[in-house]
């Protein structure tokens, strides 16, 4: 028998209905799975992890892979659960005989190397463990005398999995430096910094190129973020061990947050180029350049830039600067900021992103392609849905509905991240973004207060403390 087909498109991270049969009655139970209208909705852990376990002649879905593997480690961590799952192969298929029955293992074999190659393809930050490559090489030691071609899957295996994690810290190491070289002194201007400082118009005075900058930048930091960062940002302890918190040692979420720093870090640049120019003029041109820039990050579907801009105009010390907007045509920023509006729970935004969506599931060309969410409120949606209902049911089985929901969140992000940059890069530019000075919000006040006099009595006080 063939190996199961890999299907690369979304198709991994839909839920679908996982029961093999139609049910005629609402509630239906298999080996410690409930199935409500055909839909997985609770189970113990074990059955779960049963579920997950082919046998010569099942495999599990796609989608439930995917879902089980993002949310099981609220519950169990991931090396505790390839071990369980390795021990119940072993048992099942007794490879612990002396004498293996190779046709059987022949049918079993590609099926699990499968599910390894499933499990390292979206979870390879898994695999920074020693303990998961010992599990990992320990089954296919198991099974490979019943056949040689075992040995070549799994060398591609792991190469592929090596690539893929040197890659990935390779890039952190990357972020890592540029955040080093943002020295405090530098982000720290109290009064106006010297003229030597250069200007975002003079790196890049077209917004067509700092917007698709910009998405490189974006898309970059995106492709370090696993999937599993958005669970482990939630971990709490579980209910039913009272013993230790998962993950305890480390909470395994530095990309996540460095993608975050990003966002504050482009606000800040935003505003400290706005308040930097002496003359009014100046500061006028380089607002309407931001607008125009984040009006392209929108047309390309880089939410998450633009946002970055928007607030970056929005902060006081910026929107203060009265004389500076009226010599501004804000007819375009107006029409950005209703796009980004947060009221109804950013129902622009979301119908904005919803197209972008749909455009990149039918794009013809990797530029169609791009959705860069607005990444705080994503968060912040992933947050909800996980303090908004229990990991478990009052029974003790797990809350499989919610984590359904979980993975399709997700999963989407993760079609997403994989998006190759169709732009040019241009490293210039790319270094002014992560290393040019910025100021602290009091350097920004006074930056503001220097170009545009103090208006009223509390303006005045805080200019004086500051000064």
């Amino acid at each position: 028998e063939g190996m199961p087909q890999t299907l690369t498109s979304t198709s991994m991270f839909t839920p679908c209905g996982f029961s093999p049969h139609l049910h005629t009655s609402k509630e239906d139970e298999q080996g410690g799975l409930i199935f409500q209208d055909g839909n997985l909705t609770s189970a113990s852990l074990d059955a779960l992890i049963q579920h997950l376990i082919p046998t010569t002649d099942y495999y599990p879905e796609k989608a439930y892979i995917f879902t089980f593997l993002l949310s099981s480690r609220l519950f169990i961590e991931p090396h505790e659960l390839l071990s369980r799952v390795c021990h119940k192969c072993i048992e099942q298929q007794r490879l612990d005989d002396p004498v293996l029955d190779k046709a059987r293992i022949r049918k079993f074999g590609p099926k699990i190397l499968q599910l390894l190659t499933e499990w390292t393809e979206t979870f390879p930050y898994d695999f920074q463990e020693e303990r998961m490559i010992g599990h990992l090489k320990d089954m296919i030691h198991r099974i490979a005398p019943c056949d040689e071609a075992y040995w070549k899957k799994m060398n591609q295996l792991l190469q592929t999995l090596n690539q893929k994690l040197a890659t990935l810290s390779h890039g952190q190491e990357g972020i890592v430096k540029i955040s080093a070289a943002v020295s405090d002194k530098l982000v720290a201007f109290k009064s106006k910094p010297p003229s030597i400082q250069r200007e975002i118009l003079s790196v890049c005075s077209d917004p067509y190129t700092l917007a698709q900058q910009l998405t490189h930048v974006e898309l970059e930091r995106l492709s370090h973020i696993g999937p599993e960062e958005f669970v482990q940002a939630f971990v709490h302890k579980d209910p039913l061990d009272g013993t230790k918190t998962c993950f305890s040692e480390q909470k395994k979420t530095s990309n996540l947050e460095a993608y975050v720093k990003w966002f504050n870090r482009l606000c800040y640049l935003v505003a400290t180029e706005i308040c930097m120019p002496a003359k009014k003029k100046q500061r006028a041109q380089v607002i309407e350049f931001f607008i125009d820039v984040a009006r392209e990050c929108f047309n390309i579907g880089n939410f998450n830039s633009l946002m970055a801009i928007i607030s970056g105009m929005n902060m006081s010390p910026v929107s203060r600067l009265k004389k500076t907007w009226s010599k501004v045509k804000t007819a375009k920023f107006f029409i950005l900021e209703h796009q980004m509006d947060p009221t109804g729970n950013f129902y622009n935004y979301r119908t904005a992103l919803r197209g972008a969506a749909h455009r990149s599931l039918t794009a013809h060309s990797n530029r169609e392609k791009i959705v860069i969410p607005f990444f705080s409120l994503l968060i912040k949606d992933i947050y909800f849905l996980n303090e908004g209902c229990a990991n478990r049911l009052p029974n003790g089985h797990v809350n499989f509905e919610k984590f359904l929901e979980l993975a399709k969140q997700v999963g989407e992000f993760i079609t997403w991240k994989q998006v190759e940059c169709p732009f040019e890069q241009d490293p210039n530019i790319i270094h002014y973004l992560h290393t040019a000075p910025i100021f602290t919000e009091d350097g920004l006040y006074l930056a503001s207060y220097e170009s545009e006099s103090p208006e009223n009595q509390t303006e005045k006080d805080r200019w004086k403390s500051l000064r």
